[in-house]
Order: C-alpha cells, then structure tokens, then sequence
C-alpha cells in the first residue's frame, strides 16, 4: 500500500519540483516568452509588408504561437514586486508604479491575440488587420512599460 502510495504520489512531486523551477526566475521566463513573440513576429512581419509572398499556413501557425505565448503572461507571476532590479532587464518601473494599466495592456494583448489566431486570415487583406491590431499592442505596451535600450 505504501509503495502505491508513494508511486501514484511521484508525478505530483515532480510536476511541483518543476514548476517551482520553471517559476525560478522571473526575468528569465518573461524575456523567454518575449525572445519567442519577437521571432515569430519576425517570421510574418514580411509577409505583412509585401515583403514574401501571402502564406495562410504559415500565417495561422503564427498566429497561433503568438497565441500560445501571449496567453503565458502572467503579470503577477512573471512582473513580481521586486524583479526590476533582480538582474538585466528593461522592464519599466512604470510596470510597477502603474500595475492596473499594465495588467490591462496585457489582457488586450491577450484578447487580440486570441482572436486573430480564431479569425483564421485566408488572405493577405485579413491577414494585416490581424496583424496590425497584434502588433500595435506589442508596440504600445513596450513604448510604456519598456526601456529602450540604447
């Protein structure tokens, strides 16, 4: 009985070892999920530029990956008090300072993000209105909370 125990008990352990080690370093897991955004936006922005040529499976699997990170921000997780200064990075002060406004830029992000995956854009035309709304967050949202680096 004990061994079943401690058999059934093994995954949750290691689930919660893993997840306290994932959690770890907030700065690292943020320009993580950040470094994948900027390529992936990377990977269509020349086709919303005329760029490459219109591509609707490329585009749906960016978008869905945008998607997929977008919805891994967790500002409280990943913005904790005190992690401006924990090591290299070019999170704003004003993350802090403005915490309500930050938290809403990133449930925007994530609503446009959601629902340009879900729009599914078959052609170029909707796929830029996607795009646009998309990327006018990642703009936004860096022109407040972010530090330029120089």
């Amino acid at each position: 009985m004990k061994r079943l125990i401690a058999f059934a008990a093994a995954p949750l352990l290691a689930m919660t070892v893993f997840s306290a080690a994932a959690g770890a370093d907030p700065i690292a897991d943020r320009q993580a999920i950040m470094k994948d955004q900027g390529k992936t936006i990377g990977s269509i922005a020349p086709i919303a530029k005329g760029e490459k040529p219109f591509d609707a499976a490329a585009v749906l699997a960016a978008l869905s990956k945008l998607n997929e990170d977008a919805q891994k921000i967790d500002p409280a997780a990943l913005f904790p008090a005190g992690s401006d200064t924990g090591g290299e990075t070019t999170a704003s002060p004003k993350i802090w300072e403005d915490n309500a406004g930050f938290v809403a830029a990133v449930n925007k992000y994530k609503a446009d993000a959601a629902a340009a995956a879900a729009a599914k854009p078959q052609d170029l035309d909707s796929f830029k209105l996607a795009f646009a709304q998309v990327s006018q967050n990642c703009g936004a949202c860096h022109q407040t909370f972010r530090i330029k680096k120089n």
